[in-house]
């Protein structure tokens, strides 16, 4: 099993992810193949709360030119992790 650093990438802080929280939801980019069961697990080993629900879903990468140049952004996988009512992310809290 992967530890929970590699299936957790980073946090989302967006305003949209910020509204989330008061609904005790959390936005995680995570890597492209975890499933579920592994982000639940990763979240509550990381941050010691109790997971409720997990949403998943897979962002396709963007189209980007530099002059003549055409690149992409790669792909990414996004959760949204919903936590029992009580428990809390310090790491959110602060911003």
């Amino acid at each position: 099993m992967r530890s929970p650093h590699e299936v957790l990438i980073k946090p989302v802080i967006t305003e949209k992810s910020m509204a989330l929280k008061e609904d005790n939801k959390y936005t995680f980019i995570v890597d492209k193949n975890a499933n579920k069961i592994e982000i639940k697990k990763a979240v509550e080993e990381l941050f010691n709360v109790k997971v409720l629900k997990v949403n998943t879903m897979n962002l396709k990468g963007k189209k980007k030119r530099m002059g003549r140049f055409e690149g992409k952004t790669p792909d990414r996988k996004k959760a949204i992790v919903t936590l029992k009512p009580g428990d809390k992310i310090d790491l959110f809290e602060e911003l």
